[in-house]
């Protein structure tokens, strides 16, 4: 009755292509922000912006997938108790 849900797995590939295109998107950011005609402090204040701005997604991202396995958590224990009810019940037990 019970069915084990399938992990869904990223490929090496995948996640190879999600690493080089972060870096590439850092690389090319930080580039950008080193050859802007502007004042040091502008730059500053736009490097340091930038790695908040990660920072913050990551952290967004994490806090997503934490609340989805938990729900899954908590849905895996709520079919197990209906399981048990089920299996536990006598439909022809006099009440």
């Amino acid at each position: 009755m019970s069915e084990t849900p399938v992990k869904q797995q990223s490929t090496a590939a995948f996640y190879g292509q999600a690493i080089a295109s972060f870096a590439v998107a850092m690389a090319a950011t930080a580039v950008g922000i080193f050859q802007l005609s502007a004042d040091a402090w502008v730059r500053g204040f736009l490097a340091i912006s930038v790695l908040y701005l990660v920072t913050s997604a990551f952290t967004l991202a994490k806090v997503i997938r934490d609340r989805q396995e938990a729900g899954q958590i908590v849905s895996r224990v709520d079919q197990a108790r209906v399981e048990k009810l089920l299996a536990n019940h006598d439909p022809f037990e006099k009440l």
